[in-house]
């Protein structure tokens, strides 16, 4: 179904937009965009504005992840696209459906020395699914629709578009289709027996589910496939909370005696990247169910790897209707583990230590942390510690930078949060590092109304470089900062809120202000520089 619509360029590309659901608009103002902003004040769409473009596309990375809908950041040309890149390279690696549309010099007097011009293609056409520079207004709607489209299309993405100058300032009377529906990619039913005969048999199976289980919207399906099979569930990423804490399936911290004794590990909707050993299990066979063939791993030859809908998949394991090895035992040592892995994790969350050890600082935030509260990661080794102690009880409440690993997520990710969760807790924690990178982007939630609380693990440090510098080389360079730094002062100044918190009796106390003060507050935490986050054991 298609209608007639005109307008000018901006007018077209909001039309399109609203069709697949985008409700809101990230940017930081540029002229050569100006259209898109006016096509948004003169019908409502709300337009959230920063001050760097990293943050709005992380703001619009934000609301792709948790809502599982195209996020929109609007960047004007030149350094408005440069600046954005870091955030669209995230949101290639974490399969984000988000959409960039870029402003461009003029394309009738290209190649003369417009201001800001560059051709922006060859920068994001790596880290993009499709990316393509629009030269005519009338095919505003087309480029909008198959954009989205792309960006939806397991495996997920974002996606670019560019506008000269003349064509999203000109007027055109252009076609609006409806969007297309996007089939679920259909396993091939061979290999999903042959997955479930693998689990089904095996003595001592585990599952890891990461992100593309909440972003198929799978998390239900992996409940069932692990009721009914009886298999361990862990999780990385956005596949944290899949199973809540108290589900007898669900573990979190027996991950290292899970993998060293498995004979058969699951791995469903995350690469066997760095965090999973690159897929190495030892003599584990590995089962890898992903959501579409492209995300197979190609330096590891899986026993199975079903690639498809991760509902249709998971559920067809579920359904599996041969034979079931008995996992009781299994289970129970797991949980052994587990159990014993809490009580030393409980004992180190209640340390007296002067200085706060980060463990505490993550005992406390359980205390206060709903159910539904939105945590959000922006860090090094601060962050790695919230992988170790925080468990996230509700699918879709856990924001990373995800395996780019790239710092300064923090306030758009924030932005993008509050926005989607006007009634939850947002709270991002954040390295004293982190905090160099988008600090100064409280004031646009400030001047936005936009509350958050954010907490700093302040140990004046690069901790994940210094330690291990010191034991490489016995010294350490380009790893300091600030000792005690007043960071809770600077977003003051911005507006916000804040204290320093020095001992940890104090922490408590100063997080219920924090999340009862109604503006971007800041929990300036001195942390122990010493306490060097253990890596072999990182849960993130």
């Amino acid at each position: 179904m298609t209608e007639r619509i005109e307008g000018h360029g901006g007018e077209l590309a909001l039309a399109a937009l609203r069709a697949y659901g985008v409700r809101e608009m990230f940017t930081l103002s540029g002229g050569h965009v100006f259209p898109l902003y006016d096509a948004a004040h003169k019908t409502g769409f709300p337009i959230y504005d920063v001050r760097h473009e990293q943050s709005a596309v992380f703001a619009a990375e934000a609301v792709a992840k948790l809502q599982r809908r195209p996020g929109l950041a609007v960047l004007t040309a030149g350094p408005g696209v440069t600046n954005g890149i870091s955030g669209l390279t995230s949101a290639f690696f974490n399969a984000s459906p988000v959409l960039v549309l870029g402003g461009r010099a003029p394309a009738f007097r290209w190649g003369s020395g417009s201001l800001q011009e560059m051709d922006h293609l060859p920068l994001v056409a790596p880290v993009t699914k499709h990316a393509e520079t629009v030269f005519s207004t009338d095919d505003i709607p087309r480029a909008v629709t198959a954009a989205l489209t792309a960006a939806l299309t397991p495996h997920r993405g974002p996606v670019f578009l560019d506008f000269p100058l003349e064509t999203v300032f000109s007027v055109a009377d252009a076609e609006l289709a409806a969007p297309p529906g996007i089939a679920p990619v259909e396993p091939d039913p061979e290999e999903v027996a042959r997955a479930a005969r693998l689990v089904a048999a095996a003595e001592r199976p585990v599952i890891i589910a990461g992100s593309d289980v909440y972003a198929g919207d799978a998390t239900a399906a992996l409940r069932e496939a692990a009721e009914a099979l009886q298999v361990p569930v862990f999780t990385n990423g956005m596949g944290r909370g899949s199973l809540p804490p108290e589900h007898p399936l669900a573990f979190a911290k027996a991950r290292r005696a899970a993998l060293s004794g498995a004979d058969v590990v699951v791995v469903v909707g995350t690469p066997l990247d760095f965090r999973l050993n690159f897929g190495d299990f030892g003599d584990a066979e590995v089962v890898h169910i992903v959501d579409a063939p492209s995300q197979r791993a190609g330096h590891v030859q899986p026993a199975a790897a079903p690639a498809g809908d991760l509902r249709l998949i998971l559920s067809a394991l579920a359904d599996h209707p041969g034979d079931r090895a008995d996992h009781a035992g299994w289970i129970a040592d797991l949980r052994a583990a587990e159990d014993a892995a809490s009580a030393r994790h409980a004992e180190e969350m209640a340390a007296e230590t002067d200085p706060i050890r980060p463990a505490r600082v993550y005992g406390e935030l359980r205390r206060v942390l709903a159910r539904d509260a939105i945590t959000i990661g922006d860090g090094g080794d601060f962050v790695s510690y919230a992988g170790r102690y925080l468990e996230p009880a509700q699918p879709g409440t856990w924001l990373d930078p995800g395996p780019y690993g790239c710092l300064g997520t923090g306030m758009g990710y924030a932005m993008g949060a509050r926005i989607s969760y006007p009634d939850r807790q947002i709270c991002v924690l954040m390295g004293d590092g982190a905090a160099g990178f988008s600090l100064m982007d409280v004031e646009s939630l400030v001047r936005q109304k936009l509350p958050v609380v954010i907490v700093v693990g302040n140990n004046g440090i690069w901790g994940l470089e210094k330690h291990p510098m010191r034991a490489m080389y016995g010294y350490d360079v380009a790893a300091d900062l600030q000792p005690e730094l007043r960071y809770d002062q600077v977003v003051s100044a911005l507006g916000g809120a804040g204290e320093v918190v020095a001992k940890a009796a104090d922490l408590g106390p100063a997080l219920h202000r924090a999340f009862d003060a109604g503006v971007p507050y800041l929990v300036n935490v001195i942390t122990d520089a010493s306490d060097a986050y253990p890596r072999s054991s990182n849960l993130a």
